[in-house]
């Protein structure tokens, strides 16, 4: 639905705004007919109790609150990334001011999805993507379980057109040579047996094109450059500006944050911290010429370990393979300053990875990232959620990044929906959100931060189903953990048989242990890639 109105308004310093109240139901929601149920593609526990107001409807009972801009801290001093926050008076002549249902900040996989969601939904949405599509991204590798949201959202055959498919996920074993293969069609329960590796540059564009095909006003090359809060915390004033140099204000009734590692509100608001459990780095390119595994597992992701970290072989439609090694900050620092040698030699140096790249040429810069892993404070405030990467990132090391973004846009696009409706719910409903959410990130976290200690290795190159404990972990490789008991129970019997194995290798484990923790101590900071 397009944005309503463009209400050219003479701003002067501590301009007082007419800020919205929000409105309850619309009166006109009654006559919703049940074929046009708008709860139709909500995803499961989302709620739908009302059509929206209708575009250019007046809200009910304005109010005038003075803009002002505040900030939350709620991480540890240590580990919050400095981001000055500044008060900003408002100081705008003749500028356009647009008015709209929900703003969405990011124009990638978790912003385009809930894009179409609320679109859907007949609210008025604007996507601002600071960049121009089609843009270079890292995160190459879908999961199973974003099938069902690709076919929800109506691109499911159109990825498939520019995908790779991918059954499983291969772990080789140097001490034999041979490679592991965790079959996707052996999941414990009902899920997609395959996924799609992309282009990300292919895949961002196709889902933003479609975000605007189902009436979402998405402009890319439109960066936002600072939020005004209202007294009551709520954004009352967006402030963006176009590649081209033209500036606007967006006011929305709810902002949703899908900035990705721009962490554009964590930052702003000192919400983002640095997981002091896993700081890792990656350096990483696109090759041609690497060797691929034969038959149908041609399209499997390689995720192979090295003493210092892991590396990754995903490979794309084109014949490219995109690779990439991720260590800890000590182990990054070697590379003084040459990414592409470092690179190079650290692949060489893993016995299963030097053959499949002794054809390579490299055909992309070589990008590094740190600070690979953290999470915001809160999720949700007045008006305001951030989704994705915004809000949490962790070790990509089982391709969850574009999953967990989807998953959790779509299903904060059902939260939006319902808070918009009935806006006395909105924080039972982002509590709620929250929580959901935090409960599947704890699943993968668990496991990705113990994925390169001996005992972890151990299990891997050993595996047995006993009472199913296998397929629940494939399970995991596929993204299946959310409203899962029958996975999470034997994720947690998993637990259980990794703690016995620590026991039984306790001297070898505290060496490990105290190793990781005088890396993490090093720090990185040379990022090419988003910094955030």
């Amino acid at each position: 639905m397009p944005v309503s109105c463009h209400n050219k308004k003479s701003m002067t310093s501590q301009t007082v705004v007419q800020a919205a109240a929000r409105p309850a139901t619309p009166a006109h929601a009654a006559a919703a007919s049940p074929a046009s149920d708008p709860s139709a593609d909500l995803p499961a526990g989302a709620a739908s109790v009302a059509a929206p107001r209708a575009p250019g409807a007046p809200a009910a009972g304005g109010h005038e609150v003075a803009v002002n801009q505040i900030h939350v801290h709620e991480c540890a001093a240590d580990d919050v990334e400095a981001h000055d926050v500044d008060v900003h008076d408002v100081d705008m002549d003749e500028v356009d001011v647009h008015e709209v249902d929900v703003l969405i900040v990011g124009g990638g996989p978790a912003g385009s999805t809930a894009a179409t969601v609320l679109a859907r939904r007949g609210w008025r949405v604007l996507m601002l993507e600071k960049a121009r599509h089609p843009r270079f991204h890292i995160g190459e590798s879908l999961l199973p379980m974003n099938l069902p949201i690709l076919e929800r959202l109506g691109v499911l055959d159109a990825v498939e057109a520019i995908g790779v498919r991918k059954n499983g996920a291969d772990f080789p074993r140097p001490a034999d040579g041979r490679t592991l293969l965790f079959a996707f069609s052996r999941a414990l329960r009902d899920s997609p047996d395959h996924a799609f590796q992309v282009r990300r540059d292919e895949f961002d564009r196709l889902l933003f094109d479609h975000a605007r095909g189902t009436g979402a006003d998405c402009r890319d090359g439109v960066t936002v450059e600072r939020i005004d809060f209202a007294a009551d915390g709520r954004p009352a004033l967006a402030h963006a500006r176009a590649d081209d140099g033209r500036t606007f204000a967006v006011r929305p009734r709810y902002l949703l944050d899908a900035s990705g590692r721009d962490t554009f509100l964590g930052a702003r608001l000192k919400l983002k911290c640095k997981n002091p459990k896993h700081q890792s780095a990656a350096i990483f390119s696109h090759f041609d010429g690497v060797e691929r595994r034969p038959g149908e597992d041609a399209g499997n992701i390689t995720i192979e370990r090295f003493a210092d970290g892991w590396a990754w072989l995903i490979p794309l439609r084109d014949g490219s393979m995109s690779v990439g090694i991720v260590a800890g900050p000590a182990v990054m620092k070697q590379r003084r300053g040459d990414s592409e040698r470092f690179l190079m030699e650290t692949l060489r140096a893993i016995p299963t990875v030097r053959p499949r790249m002794e054809g390579a040429t490299r055909i992309a810069p070589v990008h590094a990232t740190g600070n690979y892993s953290y999470r915001c404070g809160r999720m949700s405030g007045p008006g305001w959620s951030l989704i994705g990467d915004a809000y949490v990132f962790i070790d990509p090391i089982f391709s969850s990044g574009v999953f967990l973004g989807m998953h959790g846009a779509e299903r904060a696009a059902g939260m939006v929906d319902a808070a918009l409706r009935t806006p006395a719910r909105e924080a039972s409903l982002q509590r709620a959100l929250q929580r959901g959410l935090d409960r599947g990130l704890a699943e993968f976290s668990w496991f990705i931060y113990r994925f390169t200690t001996p005992t972890m290795r151990h299990l891997f190159a050993n595996p047995r189903n006993v009472l199913q404990v296998e397929q629940a972990v494939i399970s995991l490789l596929a993204g299946d953990v959310f409203d899962a008991p029958e996975v999470t129970r034997r994720l947690r019997l998993f637990r259980l048989i990794y703690g016995l194995n620590v026991l039984a290798n306790a001297p070898q484990a505290l060496r490990i242990w105290w190793r990781r923790r005088q890396g993490r101590a090093a720090g990185f900071s040379d990022d090419t890639l988003q910094p955030g």
